[in-house]
């Protein structure tokens, strides 16, 4: 008997070997999808590339099983039920592990005295039976499904008072047919891959291992593709439903919609779905954060003798006090006056920027008065800069 070539079970799916679960979950949907029997009557080479597509998921998908392959290139479900240390305790013999699964026929006595075969054997499976127990492979677990980013554009003042929209966003569901499972429930045929027996043939190196028909699970049956999802489990649909929006979001903001992402698989929960909101500016006011800054135009004589004056905010008119001798640029505070925060039950501040305006002069009068105020406050308000002249 030749000695068996090693199956690459990444490359048969066109993957990487440090490729998460979800990668090898979606490379093997499209394969099978591309080679099922079904999709290719009568072509025996899509026949045996869908039996090797499945072969290599059945390995990849299990956590274990993908470990062991990963260490020593194959994996066997004709493993003990337990593991065994470097030495086989007395009297386990054939009990404690069934060989009629191997064929030795290419074994060559003399090698084990060279410390070929005999000395690899050993080590081959003092490691396999050294691990941990080996669970039973079982069926796919329940996997979450995946998030949903939604982007949607708001006006400034339905972001600042929160709102209620109605969205459309498409999303995988399950599928009604086959309730997810990916299979028609038309009744099983006997699997192809083994011929009904359950069994299929493994063999690394000079071993071969009698192993459960990856392609059935053992049943010796199979059942056909679901047509209504071409044996995804989920069908793609868009769904039209309201969505609040609180108060305050923002440009960038993420509000989240429990349970409205795509469904789970295997019946997993339903990822959530988030909505990125992105809004209008404001003519007049500009929000940074949660704070609000505007600018407010003032005469020369409020800002040098103090007044009262209204300012816009976003709760509507309100009454500020200019100090006397405020200068052009500066700041005065109203506190809690800005956007309401997402985070806590508090709001920003607005912040008034003062612009002191120059009045034209029209006449003579005018032009005297301001004269008249030059010889009152000579102080030049340039003397700081001169120094650096």
């Amino acid at each position: 008997m030749p000695v068996g070539t090693q199956k690459d079970y990444y490359a048969t799916l066109g993957v990487e070997r440090n490729s998460k679960p979800e990668q090898i979950r979606k490379a093997y949907r499209r394969l099978a999808r591309k080679f099922h029997p079904d999709v290719n009557p009568g072509s025996k080479t899509a026949e045996e590339k869908f039996k090797q597509i499945q072969e290599a998921y059945e390995v990849l998908s299990d956590e274990k099983k993908r470990q062991i392959y990963d260490q020593y290139g194959f994996y066997s479900d004709n493993l003990p039920p337990g593991g065994y240390g470097a030495t086989p305790p007395a009297g386990a013999g054939a009990q404690g592990f069934d060989f009629s699964g191997f064929d030795f026929s290419d074994y060559d006595a003399g090698e084990e005295e060279k410390g070929g075969f005999g000395s690899s054997f050993r080590d081959l499976f003092s490691q396999v039976f050294s691990r941990s127990r080996r669970e039973e492979a079982g069926p796919e677990g329940q996997v979450r499904g995946g998030d949903i980013e939604h982007h949607l554009h708001l006006g400034f003042w339905d972001a600042i008072r929160g709102t209620q929209v109605r969205i459309t966003v498409a999303r995988a569901e399950t599928c009604g047919v086959c309730r997810g499972s990916g299979v028609a429930s038309s009744t099983p045929v006997v699997c192809v891959a083994c011929g009904g027996t359950g069994k299929a043939a493994r063999q690394s190196g000079v071993m071969r291992f009698a192993v459960t028909c990856p392609q059935c699970g053992g049943t010796g049956q199979q059942r056909r593709v679901c047509a209504a999802c071409r044996g995804e489990g989920q069908i793609r649909r868009p769904e039209t439903f309201e969505v609040r929006i609180p108060p305050g979001v923002d440009t960038g903001s993420r509000v989240r919609v429990p349970a409205k992402g795509n469904a789970g698989i295997g019946g997993g929960t339903p990822g959530d779905l988030y909505i990125v909101t992105d809004v209008e500016p404001h003519p007049y006011f500009e929000r940074k954060g949660d704070n609000i800054y505007v600018k407010l135009p003032v005469t020369v004589s409020e800002a040098a003798l103090g007044a009262k004056v209204e300012v816009p905010t976003i709760d509507g008119s309100s009454t500020i006090k200019i100090p006397p001798g405020t200068q052009s640029g500066q700041k005065l505070r109203l506190r809690e006056r800005g956007a309401p925060s997402l985070r806590a039950s508090v709001r920003g501040d607005q912040f008034v920027e003062v612009h002191v305006m120059v009045p034209k002069v029209a006449d003579e009068r005018t032009k005297e008065i301001l004269r008249e105020l030059a010889r009152l406050n000579p102080d030049d308000p340039r003397k700081e800069l001169k120094k650096f002249s």
